[in-house]
């Protein structure tokens, strides 16, 4: 990590590079998001070679980022890795503690408990807790989940028959209809998001296969 920190240094130092240079936090956005993206893409690829390399672009971002911080002397990466460290540790006592737990369930209602106590019992508002770089679907079922708990199945799927009569064609009713669909994949427990991320894939696949190629440049 000190070489790729070294690295970045060197690229944004005289001499360097213009376009590195030239990044901001906010520029390298998306960015973020992209590698972000193409690492779990690798994770249903089930390539180990290919997780490695997008769990590496993953990394420069965060050395990107904590580069451009330490010009600006708002933060370093020693302080990035010393807080999450710290935030596991705090955050499992099961582990690193005596606290007693019966299952995952447990885990994560204390991980909860101990994360509203770190910020001073202050309840965030429920837009603050659903970041605005997921994926629409991905924040539809955030949303809905801090709404209430997951729907019934077949009621799920009724509301979704109903949203579909009643589509009229305008962008509300095809949100409308999204969100049933949301909801349906939430009662059966399935990942929107994830389902027709793997969907879309599987339709390039077959338009690369049409076309003759493979989809590697």
């Amino acid at each position: 990590m000190n070489e790729l920190l070294g690295v970045m240094r060197r690229l944004r130092g005289p001499g360097g590079c213009p376009w590195d240079q030239e990044q901001t936090h906010e520029s390298l956005r998306p960015y973020l998001l992209e590698e972000a993206a193409e690492a779990a893409d690798a994770v249903t690829a089930g390539d180990p070679a290919e997780l490695a390399g997008e769990l590496g672009d993953v990394l420069l971002q965060v050395a990107f980022h904590s580069v451009i911080a330490e010009e600006t002397g708002t933060f370093s990466y020693a302080e990035v890795e010393r807080g999450i460290v710290d935030k596991l540790v705090r955050r499992h006592p099961h582990v690193f503690g005596e606290t007693q737990v019966a299952g995952s369930d447990e885990v994560v209602a204390n991980w909860q408990a101990i994360k509203a106590a770190e910020q001073g019992g202050r309840v965030r508002p429920p837009s603050a807790k659903v970041p605005s770089g997921l994926g629409a679907l991905a924040r539809e079922a955030a949303a809905q989940k801090l709404a209430g708990a997951r729907p019934d199945a077949r009621a799920a799927r009724e509301a979704l028959e109903q949203a579909l009569a009643g589509a009229d064609g305008d962008a509300h009713a095809v949100a409308d209809v999204l969100g049933a669909a949301v909801a349906w994949a939430r009662a059966l427990g399935v990942d929107a998001e994830l389902a027709l991320r793997d969907h879309t894939s599987r339709t390039l696949a077959e338009l690369d296969r049409a076309a003759g190629g493979d989809g590697r440049a």
